[in-house]
């Protein structure tokens, strides 16, 4: 019974090392992330967005805005770069199987990545990204003390009510298509059901606008490049820009 008790520990032992060193990977990964998007939307955005030295209130409410974006953004830049990573840490170990430094690049690593990407995109979609813009409109409930907690109460209600408005129409929707019990149990299920819907809508949205956008911007691009740049003057013709030019001058003379 003893052995079996000793195992059991070290068994218990080796996942609880495993989990603990899974999650400070995902926590250093996403800090990475996250300093990485710092700078790009620091980089492009305008000095005056989020610096207002007349208004520490307007500040305060920026410096929020800017790290929900700054946390959307490291969220979505994560997505992308969640297949490169597992392919890559596949190849890592086929090549060195029997190295004990890089096992910690497993499946359960990958699957675990897989499912705070999902949790922290379905927020920032449901959540962050409205909640941001909304907090930088509003102004409080009128009548209400100014401050940021009145800024907080309008955006919550506000936020709340367009969650109600969606739901009411993802109803309305759902009735016309298909008017059953299943699919009006299935909206109840909001995790199951309902945010992996909406999540691949979106995506599905954000794919339709990239096929429609891509050839309109390969377009200008090229029409951007031709006015850059300077065209070779290989391939003229000098003796009709010769002609050209004693016409001109015979032109100006008969005119003089």
């Amino acid at each position: 019974m003893a052995p079996l008790q000793h195992d059991a520990l070290a068994l218990r032992e080796q996942l609880f090392h495993a989990r603990v060193r899974e999650c400070l990977i995902c926590a250093l990964l996403f800090a990475s992330l996250y300093i990485l998007c710092h700078f790009i939307i620091t980089h492009f955005k305008k000095h005056t967005d989020f610096v207002a030295a007349h208004d520490d209130e307007d500040a305060a409410v920026n410096r929020i805005a800017l790290g929900l974006c700054t946390f959307t953004l490291a969220v979505a830049l994560g997505a992308v770069l969640l297949l490169p990573f597992s392919i890559i840490s596949n190849e890592v170990l086929l090549s060195f199987p029997q190295n004990y430094y890089i096992q910690w690049l497993n499946g359960s690593l990958i699957h675990g990545l897989w499912n705070l990407i999902f949790l922290f995109s379905n927020l920032s979609l449901v959540f962050l990204m409205p909640f941001a813009y909304f907090f930088t409109e509003s102004e409080g409930f009128a009548g209400s003390k100014k401050g940021i907690m009145a800024r907080v109460y309008e955006t919550s209600v506000v936020l709340l009510l367009l969650t109600l408005l969606v739901l009411g129409m993802v109803w309305v929707a759902s009735a016309i298509v298909s008017n059953d019990a299943a699919s009006r149990q299935s909206l109840y299920d909001l995790w199951e059901y309902y945010l992996p819907y909406l999540y691949s809508c979106i995506s599905l949205f954000g794919v339709l606008l990239l096929l429609l956008c891509t050839p309109f911007g390969l377009s200008t691009l090229f029409t951007v490049t031709g006015k850059l740049l300077v065209k070779p003057r290989l391939l003229e013709d000098l003796d009709e820009q010769l002609s050209c030019t004693r016409l001109e001058e015979a032109a100006v003379s008969r005119r003089m």
